[in-house]
């Protein structure tokens, strides 16, 4: 009985198969030790696991905090490869143009003022998004005692959504306005497009993580 309570458990569970699979063996070991203590007490093997899943709880009930936690521990991974990963990026490419190509003035063509708006607000994204994640990653912490797991998943997920949008969209606009106004500014040297790629390439992951994460939330909703 306990084994099929968990198979009911693993099939309604979404999310990090380690993450996963460390709630599974935690729910094993408490309902392990309940049929144990019931044994204790006298009740048969069938009566005694019976009685442990029991008091467990449904499989739907206990499913749907559990993928809140897992939504959780994927969305805090998440957060801090954009608190940590994003700044990361800008300040290596900053560094790499720097080294490699030089200053802005070397450049062959005008600079239209309103790509200097644009620059100045991707930029700005860069430092915003990292904040929104530090926001994100105390206020779960703060909230944690004060929310349901739900809740807390559904307000993480949320400024994790905000986050990975301004990444996305700032990556995407200063690349393409760069593209509009000179194509030769993408590969000032080896090092700067490399780092322009990883940058798309961890966009892309970041934007794959908080699917996830949504479906996760989805689920629980389910």
């Amino acid at each position: 009985m306990i084994d099929a309570y968990l198979g009911e458990l693993d099939r309604r569970l979404h999310g990090c198969g380690r993450f996963k699979a460390d709630l599974l063996e935690e729910a094993r070991d408490g309902l392990h030790d309940a049929a144990d203590a019931y044994r204790a007490g006298g009740w048969s093997e069938e009566d005694a696991q019976r009685r442990a899943v029991a008091d467990f709880g449904p499989a739907a009930v206990v499913a749907r905090d559990y993928q809140a936690e897992l939504g959780m521990l994927s969305g805090v991974r998440t957060l801090w490869k954009l608190v940590l990963g994003v700044p990361a990026m800008q300040i290596a490419w900053d560094y790499a143009r720097i080294l490699t190509f030089g200053e802005w003035t070397k450049l062959s063509t005008p600079t239209p003022e309103w790509y200097k708006v644009i620059a100045h607000a991707t930029h700005g994204a860069v430092f915003v998004v990292p904040v929104i994640g530090l926001i994100a990653l105390l206020g779960t912490r703060w909230l944690s005692r004060r929310l349901d797991a739900v809740r807390l998943a559904r307000f993480c997920g949320g400024l994790i959504a905000l986050a990975v949008g301004i990444n996305l969209a700032s990556v995407g606009l200063v690349i393409g306005s760069t593209g509009f106004v000179d194509v030769s500014r993408l590969f000032l040297s080896v090092p700067c497009v490399l780092l322009m790629i990883a940058w798309v390439l961890l966009s892309i992951r970041l934007v794959v993580l908080a699917r996830r994460s949504w479906g996760g939330y989805a689920t629980i909703v389910a």
